[in-house]
């Protein structure tokens, strides 16, 4: 499942350079979340490293972009090239 930025995002910056994907961008209003890339961490860390650093805990998971950890894991692998060990 990928996960979103609520309106309550607060823009303090502090989660964009978290995202070791690069899925996390500022939108029109509020940061966004490209779900194409976010995999939540998986692959990466243990816990999604934007949830971690937000002040306002704004970025829960998006119930639209329904996941299974072996697709997030394949995603992982895509979007970074590595291959399952």
């Amino acid at each position: 499942m990928a996960l979103m930025i609520t309106d309550d995002c607060i823009n303090c910056d502090v989660c964009e350079p978290e995202c070791p994907n690069e899925a996390i961008s500022p939108g029109e209003e509020i940061y966004i979340i490209d779900p194409n890339k976010c995999t939540e961490c998986v692959g990466h860390y243990d816990e999604p490293q934007c949830q971690q650093v937000c002040p306002v805990d704004c970025i829960p998971l998006d119930p639209d972009k329904v996941e299974t950890e072996e697709e997030l894991m394949t995603k992982y692998y895509k979007l970074t090239g590595n291959t399952p060990a």
